[in-house]
């Protein structure tokens, strides 16, 4: 039978393997509803057994509304039932599980540490529903296995959380849709030092690199690139972009990038640097120019910074285990900076000196 069309959702409910026998039920619902119901029966297969409280937590959904799905479930033939008294729920009779064919182990654990960034582009909520599809279809009916992997928590071993930019949501949609529809997009957005204004301009695609998410586009036939946590409003316009039909969006960001690193007032800095945290300053410098070790084991580099204020700032991160040797203006900075830290600590007894 060829897929139907006609109606908002019409598929299958799910395959019994305790009988093997597939049950075809055609329910006709809203979408949001049919994808509420599946998510519904998968949080019961992956934790076997919930209460309606947190369901609904799960669904943001009301308590009544996961009772009416419920029995909209258990109605469809989806053999869902109660178990009552303090440690009780909803559970599934054991056996019963969703399908989603054509996926072997290795594929699906690749899907789920694909969609652990969660939230890429706004689309949180989406990714969530999706990763619970593909974690209920590990083989080996074992759901757990998943939990066993994290991709980018969000604290490290030295408590630090990484920064995240804040985007709303009503903002990222519109730019998404402008991007994947092709249409104009204006942007009310500042740059660094400018007051915030209007720009129309031609979305080319949406790139995240280290928690931050930009817009690549065009205005007026130039290349720009703008930070999406520095748009404050985004309408997507009726009029078509200006671009090509298909983009190498991987090529576009290496060589935006590398504009972007040999541009501006940038600073080379020579340097000597404990080896123990050479990923350290290859995370925080723009480029590292040449590398070589020298006679007492440290590394001896020539990086390049955005300015001398970024310059200054990575160094003094790095606090004794690197010294800026050239620039003298750099050395002369840093040296300023510790002398004044050392003379506002002199007075072990805690108190501070005259202002």
């Amino acid at each position: 039978m060829g897929p139907a069309t006609s109606s908002p959702w019409l598929n299958p409910i799910a395959t019994d393997h305790v009988t093997g026998f597939t049950a075809v039920r055609c329910v006709v619902m809203s979408s949001a509803r049919a994808d509420r119901l599946v998510s519904l029966v998968l949080l019961l297969r992956r934790h076997e057994r919930l209460s309606a409280t947190a369901l609904a937590r799960e669904l943001e959904v009301s308590i009544r509304t996961v009772l009416r799905d419920i029995e909209a479930l258990s109605t469809a033939g989806v053999p869902v039932y109660a178990e009552r008294g303090r440690h009780g729920g909803f559970a599934l009779l054991p056996g019963f599980r969703t399908e989603l064919t054509g996926l072997n182990h290795d594929e699906a654990l690749a899907l789920v540490i694909a969609g652990s960034r969660r939230g890429a582009f706004g689309l949180g909520p989406a990714l969530t529903s999706a990763m619970r599809k593909v974690v209920d279809a590990l083989p080996g009916n074992n759901p757990a296995t998943a939990a066993r992997l994290l991709i980018e928590p969000e604290a490290d071993l030295l408590a630090r959380r990484p920064v995240t930019e804040e985007v709303p949501d009503a903002v990222l949609a519109e730019i998404r849709d402008a991007v994947l529809s092709g249409h104009k997009l204006r942007i009310y957005s500042e740059a660094t030092g400018q007051a915030p204004k209007w720009r129309t301009v031609d979305p080319i695609g949406l790139v995240t690199a280290r928690n931050q998410t930009y817009l690549l586009a065009t205005r007026d036939g130039a290349d720009r690139t703008y930070r999406l946590s520095r748009v404050r409003t985004a309408e997507k316009l009726e009029e078509p972009a200006q671009r090509p039909d298909r983009v190498d969006l991987d090529a576009a960001w290496r060589e935006r990038s590398t504009r972007f690193r040999t541009g501006g007032d940038q600073v080379t800095v020579r340097l000597r640097l404990n080896p123990a945290r050479r990923e350290e300053l290859l995370g925080t410098a723009l480029a590292v120019r040449t590398e070589e070790t020298a006679p007492d084991g440290r590394l001896l580099l020539t990086a390049t910074f955005q300015d001398a204020r970024h310059a200054e700032w990575a160094l003094w991160q790095l606090a004794t285990n690197a010294e800026a040797l050239t620039p003298q203006w750099l050395r002369t900075a840093l040296h300023n900076r510790a002398t004044s830290i050392a003379a506002r600590y002199e007075d072990s007894s805690g108190a501070s000196p005259p202002a």
